[in-house]
């Protein structure tokens, strides 16, 4: 081992299995909540073992850390994991990382005289997230669409990281990419870049005229008057997180192909997606002394 830091990887999906193999080549690893085979270099701990986490300068939870207040993300695992059951076994000066942080489990770390670092707060994880999400949006288009992405009438809503990242790969393989922004400089943006650029306000009187729609918006953006001039023949993705972009109830009840692909890193590409959580974590561990 090259540094003789010791981490902890509890809970997540496939992409924190892979994560744990990474790290594992340089640092003793300790795999907690998954009980399902997966050939990984770490130390696989049942939960009963956790006072091993005093032994850890890095606790890294998953994305989303936490849900339903206290419960660790385990998809792997046949028991819950309370994060509350984790803190009384973290060594002192430990450093505690997790996506997507719920304030009220931050709120009350500081309380207690712990912290929490975010790592989806990074702007390093978010622009590379972005390339298997826009790649995993373009497989889900294949195989749900009867034609081709070449010559396909694609809109995109918003215009940040994910959408440009999907806007240029659409573009590449033929399609004719739209963009929907409420900013004039987006709009400006989109256009330097070869796309067509559609304001807000317009999205529903040309709706109808798209064989793709993408959302990227976490706002919902795409409501019923919308949805109602949508060509019964598209296929809509929305790419956002909670609450999404799309009114899914009325798209389901007009018949509307729809799929909310949620944490497309993790589905699309899990090695890959690994790789850059833990750049962006030993990123963090760095800037915090911990390397």
């Amino acid at each position: 081992m090259e540094h003789e830091m010791k981490i902890a990887v509890v809970g997540g999906d496939l992409r924190y299995l892979y994560l744990s193999d990474l790290l594992s080549k340089t640092y003793p690893v300790y795999l907690f909540g998954f009980d399902k085979p997966f050939d990984t270099g770490a130390s696989r701990l049942p939960l009963s073992d956790l006072s091993r986490l005093s032994q850890c300068d890095l606790v890294i939870l998953p994305l989303p850390a936490v849900t339903e207040g206290q419960w660790v993300t385990a998809p792997f695992s046949s028991q819950r994991i309370s994060v509350y059951d984790l803190l009384p076994h973290l060594a002192r000066g430990a450093l505690l990382l997790g996506g997507k942080v719920d304030p009220a489990f931050s709120s009350y770390l500081e309380e207690n005289s712990c912290s929490i670092a975010d790592y989806y707060e990074r702007e390093e994880l978010a622009v590379l997230n972005a390339i298997p999400t826009a790649e995993g949006a373009i497989a889900i288009a294949m195989e749900e669409l009867p034609i081709t992405l070449w010559g396909c009438r694609c809109l995109i809503t918003g215009y940040g990281r994910v959408s440009k990242a999907l806007a240029r790969r659409l573009l590449a393989l033929g399609a004719q990419v739209t963009i929907a922004a409420r900013k004039h400089a987006d709009l400006a943006w989109a256009s330097s870049e070869g796309f067509s650029a559609l304001p807000f306000d317009q999205i529903a009187g040309e709706i109808a005229t798209y064989d793709l729609v993408c959302n990227t918006v976490p706002a919902v953006v795409l409501d019923e008057a919308t949805l109602r001039r949508m060509n019964p023949k598209s296929l809509l993705i929305d790419l956002a997180s909670k609450p999404g972009g799309v009114d899914f109830e009325t798209a389901r009840s007009l018949g509307l192909k729809t799929v909310w692909a949620l944490s497309l890193p993790g589905k699309a590409a899990p090695a890959t997606a690994a790789a850059i959580l833990q750049t962006t974590i030993l990123n963090i561990a760095k800037e915090r002394g911990k390397l």
